[in-house]
């Protein structure tokens, strides 16, 4: 019997966001905006929070500072009922932080200062813990400086062996973010990057080539998300497969994927077979993006459920 349904380890980070953004003011004018928010994100923090939303039992493993903006996180992450045994905290540390300038349309130009994402490591004495999983997920390699020179691998792999389902997804820009990337995906088996980070990695458009570039470096299956295309499933067996994205009013679109990532793993645990697994994943991003702030509009399981039934799907 595991401890934890859900493992989510990597980028957590604190939101201050603003909605709609028009433009920056001139020298110190102020314009007004309709609604502000705050908001625990991130590659691992928001799948944390929509997981445990959602009924999951889930462990949070990362980093965030000794300040105002690390209190509140951890709080944050706590109301949820997520544990944050976990987590790491040193004097000196900063909370990743956001501040996020979200237009009429969902994108978000946004200030970031990166923080404790960089500084904190997993040590042996803390896996027996954090693997005790039924999904391990590793959220925003590429961001985990102290991690990704080879400790990400290592700990994906000792989740592996402990009989956790694995997923990955990444913060990648470029052919240079190719060697932590390739480190993990023997690892992984679900990798589960945006279609942009894919193809940068890859150095592919195609989305079937950019696929098996991955497959060819171990791992099981590539789960890419498109945005408002939806998302694209490929995996070893040779099961290939496109999803579309859910017809909604679009209020901001920071954390879809990370969304995406927790209704995947729900979708894993639940049984759900891989169109069925990756539907709940699109829907639970879409339930993401009708909110402002990373999983502000997810609620609960059941109330996934009951909006994949009564929304429309777009047409691929």
């Amino acid at each position: 019997m595991t401890t934890y349904d859900y493992t989510s380890m990597g980028f957590y980070t604190f939101d201050c966001l603003g909605w709609p953004f028009t433009q920056v003011p001139p020298a110190g004018g102020c314009y007004p905006i309709d609604e502000f928010t705050i908001a625990v994100s991130g590659a691992a923090g928001t799948a944390a929070i929509a997981a445990a939303k959602m009924g999951l039992k889930t462990l949070a493993v990362g980093g965030v500072g000794d300040d105002l903006m690390g209190d509140w996180v951890m709080q944050r992450l706590q109301h949820f009922g997520v544990d944050t045994s976990a987590m790491q905290r040193e004097k000196g540390w900063k909370t990743s932080s956001s501040i996020v300038t979200t237009r009429a349309d969902g994108s978000r130009p946004a200030l970031h200062m990166a923080g404790a994402t960089g500084n904190f490591f997993v040590s042996d004495a803390m896996l027996p813990s954090i693997t005790d999983t039924k999904v391990f997920h590793a959220g925003g390699v590429g961001l985990m400086h102290a991690m990704d020179k080879g400790r990400t691998a290592e700990i994906i792999a000792a989740a592996k062996a402990a009989g956790a389902l694995t997923t990955v997804d990444i913060f990648a820009g470029s052919p240079d973010d190719m060697p932590a990337v390739a480190s993990v995906l023997p690892h992984t088996d679900f990798f589960l990057p945006s279609i942009e980070e894919a193809r940068a990695l890859a150095g592919v458009f195609d989305m079937g080539d950019a696929a098996r570039v991955f497959l060819d470096l171990g791992a099981k299956a590539c789960v890419f998300t498109l945005g408002g295309d939806g998302a694209y499933y490929h995996d070893r067996s040779g099961l290939i497969f496109r999803m579309p994205a859910f017809d909604i009013a679009v209020k901001c679109t920071c954390g879809c994927g990370d969304a995406f990532n927790a209704g995947f793993a729900v979708g894993l645990i639940k049984g759900f077979d891989r169109e069925a697994t990756v539907r709940f994943a699109q829907v639970t991003a879409a339930l993401n993006a009708t909110g402002l702030g990373s999983q502000a509009g997810v609620e609960s399981f059941e109330h996934t459920l009951s909006f994949a039934k009564t929304t429309r799907m777009r047409a691929l």
